[in-house]
This record gives structure tokens, sequence and C-alpha cells, in this order.
């Protein structure tokens, strides 16, 4: 495959001035891991340089004429091939994760708290019970991941495969788990995998694939995998490697213009499968003021919400529907306001201060006074502002947005196809809600507090079953006894 001097150029020029010593980053290439300074980056968030190898595009994909490394292995081999990884990840022991937190510390804004948070808990992702419903629930039987199962339909014999595939998979960096789930599932198909290393998470992945080439550099699920960094957009590279001669899809999580710019690269042949952008909302029952004791709990509980990852995870509740009128709902927004100064496990109570535009905004609604009231302050420790509609702005940097409504059912009319996660309290009356959401396309409920959770284990992520999607589905319908004509 041909790789021009010009890629090297436009791939290295956003970073020729950064003034920060440039992080090292590795690639890794079918399970080989491969090191240099080639080229110079600078990461989206904290503008940390960094250098990477000279990209090298033969190493990142996979001839179709010859089967992936793992197309003929059984999955229960992989199956234990993960659970040994789980225990290596840990942090504790590990010094690959160790010197990727140190990294990662540099280039993602979540902090050393919360990161090493999200490496402690990485190695759940590859519990056995977790791994094994998440392929049992995705594919209904596992065996056809392993061969070509038989079927009657209709009475016609017919054989179906989940096909191994071959697939590129453009990360987020707005959390480790990430990476770490977009391994054990990519792994559980079988296939061969690229991951595009996002500016903000450039550690974990190489991390967690380091550590497998250290169990076993010839395991054929180590060699089925390539992780490399490239500037986003860079057609000298993208324009050659997303093509269907190279891979079936292209998994993409992100926003909005992550997913639009990938989509011009779909097609007859090479499939795009997203993880879209999302904003979560909170249903709170009148239950909440049951006492004082009981309305501090629920605040609690929906500050959990919204400090998913600093409100930058698509579970981050980020409006939040009270059924009450308006004394009701300062009374809980300023339990909540206070909730927000608290730090969670993936969340911190001093986080970011909140951007000029919607400080410019609030300022304004605080003349506006009683139709809106505004609790908490723009320090980063949570400001909340209580309107009888939504605002028209979009809440950032534990910011929330509480709204009385009369009714949850009023609340869920406010719910659409964006809507990802809806916490909800009392959880008993999501029965009184969960068609309505279903039906304005939200995706995800839980008990308001428990917007963040693994995502994995069998449960559907974004309205599908991820592996499901993955999988390339076969079907050989030559019947012994039918004639062909």
């Amino acid at each position: 495959m041909e790789h021009t001097e010009t890629t090297v150029r436009q791939s290295a020029d956003p970073a020729q001035d950064a003034s920060l010593a440039p992080l090292p980053v590795p690639h890794v290439y079918r399970g080989r891991t491969v090191t240099g300074s080639a080229i110079r980056h600078v990461s989206r968030d904290l503008g940390q340089g960094f250098c990477t190898p000279r990209i090298e595009l033969d190493d990142l994909v996979w001839p179709r004429a010859e089967s992936g490394p793992a197309f003929d292995i059984p999955v229960a081999k992989i199956i234990d091939f993960l659970v040994e990884l789980g225990p290596r990840l840990h942090l504790d022991v590990n010094p690959l994760m160790q010197a990727a937190l140190e990294s990662m510390i540099k280039v993602s804004p979540l902090g050393r708290r919360i990161l090493e948070n999200c490496y402690r808990d990485i190695p759940n992702l590859f519990l056995r019970e977790v791994i094994e419903d998440e392929l049992r629930v995705s594919l209904g039987d596992a065996r056809l991941v392993d061969g070509w199962v038989e079927r009657t339909l209709r009475g016609r014999p017919s054989r179906l495969r989940a096909f191994p595939p071959r697939l590129v998979h453009i990360l987020a960096g707005n959390s480790p788990m990430v990476a770490a789930m977009t391994v054990m599932r990519a792994a559980l198909t079988k296939g061969v995998h690229l991951l595009k290393l996002p500016s903000n998470d450039l550690f974990t992945a190489t991390a967690i694939l380091r550590t497998m080439a250290e169990i076993d550099p010839d395991h054929p699920v180590t060699q089925s995998f390539s992780a490399a960094y490239w500037r986003g957009g860079d057609e000298n590279v993208e324009s050659i490697l997303y093509r269907p001669q190279y891979f079936d899809k292209i998994v993409v999580w992100g926003g909005e213009s992550a997913v639009r710019h990938v989509m011009r690269y779909a097609g007859p042949g090479l499939e795009l499968v997203a993880f879209d952008p999302k904003v979560s909302i909170s249903l709170i029952g009148r239950e909440a003021f049951a006492s004082d004791e009981i309305l501090r709990e629920v605040a609690r509980a929906g500050a959990a919400d919204v400090l998913s990852f600093n409100q930058d995870a698509c579970n981050a509740s980020r409006y939040q529907f009270i059924e009450g009128d308006e004394d009701d709902a300062d009374r809980y927004c300023e339990q909540l306001a206070l909730a927000l100064g608290e730090d969670y496990r993936y969340g911190d109570g001093q986080g970011p201060l909140v951007p000029s535009d919607i400080r410019e905004a609030v300022d304004v609604l605080r003349e506006m006074e009683p139709i809106y009231r505004v609790f908490g302050g723009y320090d980063g420790k949570g400001l909340v502002i209580r309107s009888d509609e939504m605002v028209d702005f979009h809440p950032i940097c534990k910011t929330v947005n509480v709204v009385p409504v009369k009714s949850l059912r009023d609340g869920a009319r406010h719910a659409t196809v964006a809507t990802q996660t809806v916490g909800i309290y009392p959880p008993h009356r999501v029965t009184e809600v969960r068609d309505a959401l279903a039906c304005a396309g939200v995706q995800r409920m839980v008990a308001l507090g428990e917007s963040i959770s693994d995502g994995v284990g069998g449960y559907p992520h974004d309205g599908m079953f991820p592996i499901h999607r993955f999988m390339k589905w076969v079907s050989e319908e030559s019947g012994p006894n039918q004639e062909i004509r």
C-alpha cells in the first residue's frame, strides 16, 4: 500500500510548534509494539504535545485473501484469554497501565482521581460472567461465532454464521472505559480490528494490547489488533484505510462532527456503526419531598448522574424534570447545587469553570427572577437553573437545568431521539413512562443515581447489541436435497 511523504507532512504540521515536551505515543501493529517520534501532534483538550511513529499503512490492514488470526479459534479459548488478561490489567501490578495513567493525566481533563478510578475498574470488564453474558445475549447462540449452525426455515435446511468482521474503531477519549469495552467486545467477534486512538486517550488501548502481547505475543487475539494515532480528517490516511477492500465496517464514537465526517466514507461494502452523541435527563417524582432527608438523598442521586465523567459522557444528566411546583423545585435545586460540590467516583466536586457563553446566558436569566432562579455559581462546584421551560443552551461543566412539571408523563414529553439515558425516582414509577420514553427514542432507563454503569455484560448500548451489530451475518442455503437450476 502506497504511503507518500505528503501524508507524513500533512499529518505532522499541527504540532510542529508545540511548546510542551512531547509525550511518546507507541503504536501497535498486529500485536507488535512500534515506537518512534517521527510525527508531532498536539492533544485536543489540554494542548499537550506528543509524538508518534511514522504510520505504516500496510501494517494496519489484514489481507482479505487470508483469514484473520482468530477466525478459526474456538470462542471459548478467546474467553479464557480475556479472563486471564483481566487480573493482569490491575493498576497495582501492571507497569504499562501505571505508565499509561501518568501519561493520561497530561492529555485528559478528567484528572488523576477519576482516571485512577477508571483504571482500577477496567479489570471488571474482563470478568468471565461479564464476557459470557455479553456474548450470549448479543448472539443468542454462541455457536454462531464458531461455525455454521444448522437451521430449518419453512422446511428448508440452511446454515447461519456470525462471521468474523474486519473493523475500524474510532475511539472516544472521554473515558478510558471506552478502549477497554472495545477490546473486550472486538475480541469476541474473532475479527481483525484497527483502533484509532483519540488525542485525549492515547494510552489506554495500547497499554491493554501490550499487556496481551506480554501474555502471549503469538496468540491469535493479540495479533488481531492494531492501534495507531493519526490526526482525524487526514484524508491521506483515511481515504486509503476506509475502503471495503480492507474493512467491513467503521465503528465510530464521538460528537456529531466526528460521526458526520466518517459518514462520507460509508457506502456499499463499508457500513457505519455509530455510537452517536447523546443527551441524558432525569425524571423525579413527588415522593422526593416526603422528608428533608429523602430530598437530600434524591439530590445526591441526581448529582451522581450529572457528574458522569464531569458531565462529559452521554449518560450525564443535563435536564432534570421534577414533579412539583416552583417552590418544590427550588427546594430540590438548593440541595442539588450542594450535592454537585461533592466528589463522586467518576465526578469531581471541584470541576472545570463554567464557560463564558453559559455565564453570559445565565447572567441574563438572573435578571428575570422569579421566572428563573439560579443556584450555585460559576466556580466549577455546580450551577443549577430552575426554569418553566428548558433553557436554550447546552448545559455542560456541571450545569443542570431543573424544570418543574405536573407529572412524570409531562417530563417524559421532553425526551427525543437524542436522549440516551433517563434516571427515574422512585424507580417503580418507570412503568408510567417507559413506553412513552421508548416511543420518543430513549435507549436506556435506570434508577436515579445509576446512570454510570459499565454498560456491558448483556445490556444493549445505544439501542443495539454491539457484538451482534459488529458481525457479518452470512447464510448458506444449499440444502442437501435442493436442486440447482
